[in-house]
């Protein structure tokens, strides 16, 4: 993990700040996102269908997006930053199912810091790799401000 002051986010433009832990997506998790979303497709939660259908279930593209945040922790830490703010999004895709049981981490580069309101606002290219699969579950270009 990269630990750095505030004042040091603009030098690091274009630094890769590299992988995050591998993390499982179980179908207990999924189940989880489910209710907690309301979201209950039957290729997300329903085992026998979606095993005869699909070979399995699969993660919603909303639960790995949400995944950015421990993923993130895990990457880059701002230690005089009083607050972060999640800020959005410039463009995201879901590019490949993440079957339950996968293992997923994130991949990131830190490709703009501009100044925001007396904070900063950090633009990351972020890539989520499913283990052992060659296509990316999401890339996603997100945005997150700072503040001291």
């Amino acid at each position: 993990m990269l630990v750095v002051d505030m004042v040091e986010l603009p030098g690091l433009v274009g630094r890769d700040l590299g992988p995050s832990d591998w993390m499982v997506v179980d179908q207990d998790r999924i189940n989880r996102f489910a209710d907690a979303t309301g979201d209950h497709q039957w290729i997300h939660v329903d085992v026998p269908r979606a095993t005869e259908a699909l070979g399995g279930t699969i993660a919603h593209g909303f639960l790995t997006l949400s995944l950015l945040a421990p993923f993130s922790d895990q990457t880059l830490q701002v230690r005089d930053a009083g607050k972060g703010v999640n800020y959005g999004f410039n463009k995201m895709r879901f590019l490949a199912p993440v079957p339950a049981g996968a293992r997923v981490r994130s991949h990131q580069v830190l490709t703009e810091v501009e100044e925001k309101g007396g904070g900063w606002l950090l633009t990351r290219t972020v890539t989520v790799e499913i283990e052992g699969q060659e296509k990316p579950a999401l890339v996603a270009e997100w945005l997150t401000a700072v503040y001291p």
